[in-house]
């Protein structure tokens, strides 16, 4: 083999295939042979194909069926202090130019593999970015990378009081890292003592709770669907289901809608939603249920309050095995939805779930609508905010489905 900065593996021609397509994984059974001295758990490595034919660099990872994650496919990358602010400077440009300067105070601020930081997710609320890192070898390079993403925000004018690490999530054991949470030292400063921040989107105010809510503390890729279904909400009587922290309720209510009622089955995120809607003043028009959606849907039949109805439920499955199971799911709630709904009323109907594909998740609507005796008539269909962005090469960046309907 040729001399190489870092240590090569090789790899087999389906991954060889894979990696020139622009995939940045490799799976540890496609690796045909290791160098002789073992590298570190974390170490940067060279990806060759049998020939010897360099492919990329990347980073290692033992415990993981992703053995290595690509960083870059250019063997004259040098992975130091300068390179990693490059990312970031790129990352954070395409946002400004994508979101515009009216919609960054909360946004994706890296996004994985689509921002070529394998196993990274930074979002911002406000003063804060919070940080879920998924990788050890992005781990073991984040004293280098956190305080540049401090710095090239704040040279852009932007307002960074902390950065707030979320690693509570049993998939870092995949990767032999341990679960944790807490603020990240940034060099000579103190952290906020607060762990709840304050931030706008699309003219409605949250309280983020970026130590305890779900993820890094809010759901930040249905921006502009929420905005599209506010315009449709003007003057309807919206039922929203699997609220949350009520953000398409809040929408729907800011939108001119006539009356929203939000439900959720978890009573502290009903508390959190009405609290939303008393921080809004949007609370007269508004009420809250604390209920299991699955439950309720079938009870309201027939008696046609509603005439906009939405869903955005959490994800029903994770795995590939399980996407029976949720498609019954999906299935069951948009039946009902369309039941419910009065001849020319509308839906927003969501699955934020990879593995519920966008073939899977249209067959599921047509089946829905065909047993409900029901026609939809597409309004739009739309995917996850561009802050999440999608890799045509890299399935796995593409997971959100949102569909706006009329029933007739």
């Amino acid at each position: 083999m040729k001399e190489r900065p870092y240590p090569a593996l090789s790899v087999t021609p389906k991954a060889e295939r894979s990696i020139l397509a622009g995939h940045p994984w490799v799976y540890a059974e496609e690796i045909t042979a290791m160098p002789e001295e073992t590298p570190a758990n974390g170490a940067l490595v060279d990806v060759v194909s049998g020939k010897d034919r360099y492919l990329g660099t990347g980073l290692l990872s033992f415990h993981s069926k992703i053995r290595v994650r690509l960083l870059s496919r250019s063997a004259n990358d040098r992975f130091d202090g300068a390179f990693w602010r490059r990312r970031i400077e790129y990352a954070w440009r395409y946002r400004r130019t994508v979101m515009g300067p009216e919609d960054l105070d909360c946004c994706r601020v890296i996004f994985g593999e689509a921002d070529q930081f394998p196993g990274l997710t930074v979002d911002r609320f406000h003063d804060i970015l919070v940080t879920q890192t998924m990788s050890f070898g992005m781990e073991q390079r984040k004293d280098v990378i956190f305080p540049l993403l401090a710095e090239v925000l704040r040279a852009d004018g932007q307002e960074i009081r902390g950065i707030y690490e979320r690693n509570d999530v049993a998939l870092r054991a995949r990767e032999g890292l341990e679960e944790n949470k807490g603020w990240f030292p940034l060099p000579g400063e103190e952290h906020p003592a607060e762990t709840k921040t304050l931030i706008q989107e699309n003219g409605v105010v949250y309280e983020v709770d970026f130590e305890n809510g779900q993820k890094t503390g809010f759901f930040l890729d249905q921006k502009y669907n929420r905005r599209a279904a506010a315009r449709l909400a003007r003057g309807k009587r919206v039922l929203d289901c699997f609220t949350h922290t009520g953000s398409f309720a809040l929408n729907a209510a800011l939108g001119g809608a006539e009356h929203v009622t939000a439900v959720d089955v978890s009573q502290a995120a009903v508390d959190l939603a009405r609290a939303n809607a008393v921080r809004n003043g949007l609370e007269d028009r508004m009420d809250f249920l604390c209920a299991d959606v699955f439950d309720l849907l079938p009870t309201l039949e027939g008696r046609q309050d509603y005439d906009f109805i939405i869903l955005d439920p959490p994800a029903f499955t994770k795995s590939r095995r399980t996407t029976d199971n949720a498609m019954r799911g999906y299935k069951e709630i948009n039946y009902r939805a369309m039941k419910l709904l009065p001849r020319g009323g509308y839906l927003a109907t969501a699955s934020c779930s990879h593995f519920a594909t966008e073939e899977m998740f249209v067959r599921m609507l047509r089946s829905a609508a065909r047993d409900a005796d029901r026609q939809l008539r597409q309004i739009e269909e739309r995917q996850q905010a561009p802050d999440h962005p999608i890799l045509w090469n890299v399935e796995e960046t593409n997971y959100l489905k949102f569909f706006l309907f009329q029933v007739i």
